[in-house]
C-alpha cells in the first residue's frame, strides 16, 4: 500500500501532516510526499519537510490514496489544475481521496464533492454547501464512499486512522 500526501510549500498545518503520516507508516503503508517544488516545505507551527516529488510528477496509478493537508498554505492548490487532475484521477478509479481542514475545498473546486457528506474547517462550510453542493456535517471526520474529510488539527489522529481503515479494507 502506498499513499501520496500533498503539502503546501509554506504554511501547511503541521499536525494535519505529521500525525496522519506517522499513523500510516506505523500501519505499514508507504508514504510519499509531494509539493509544488523539491525544496524544504515549512509548516505553520515550525515543522519542516523535504518533499519526495513535485506535484506535477505524481501519478494516481502509483498510489492507493491521496491526502491533501490543510493549513492556510493549502490555498495555493484551490484552483490548481494539477491538484484537480490528481484528485479526479484518484476519485475516478475509486481510490481513497482524503483532505483535512481547508483542503476539502480543493476537492470541492475539483468537482468531486457534489452530493457528498463532508466536513472541513468551519470557515469553508458556506463554499462547500452553496457553490459545490456538498453536505457539510460538522463532524470531526466524515467518510462518504472513497472520500474522507477531516475538520482540522484536533481531528488529525482520527483522520489518519480512518484512512488506514479504508486502505486496509480495500
Amino acid at each position: 500500500m502506498k499513499a501520496l500526501i500533498i503539502i503546501a510549500q509554506k504554511d501547511f498545518r503541521d499536525e494535519e501532516f505529521f500525525e496522519p503520516k506517522e499513523i500510516l507508516e506505523k500501519n505499514g503503508i508507504e508514504v510519499k510526499v509531494a509539493s509544488e517544488e523539491l525544496a524544504m516545505a515549512y509548516g505553520k507551527m515550525g515543522g519542516e519537510f523535504m518533499p519526495d516529488l513535485k506535484l506535477e510528477d505524481a501519478k494516481a496509478e502509483d498510489f492507493d490514496a491521496i491526502i491533501f493537508v490543510g493549513g492556510i498554505g493549502a490555498e495555493m492548490y484551490l484552483d490548481d489544475p494539477v491538484a484537480h487532475r490528481l484528485a479526479n484521477d484518484f476519485h475516478g478509479t475509486g481510490k481513497i481521496v482524503a483532505a483535512i481542514c481547508f483542503a476539502p475545498l480543493i476537492l470541492a473546486h475539483a468537482g468531486i464533492l457534489n452530493g457528498k457528506k463532508v466536513t472541513a474547517w468551519i470557515g469553508g462550510k458556506e463554499d462547500l454547501e452553496a457553490a459545490h453542493s456538498a453536505v457539510y456535517t460538522g463532524k470531526a471526520v466524515e467518510v462518504d464512499g472513497n472520500i474522507i474529510t477531516g475538520s482540522g488539527p484536533a481531528a488529525a489522529k482520527e483522520f489518519g486512522e480512518k484512512i488506514v481503515q479504508a486502505l486496509l479494507k480495500g
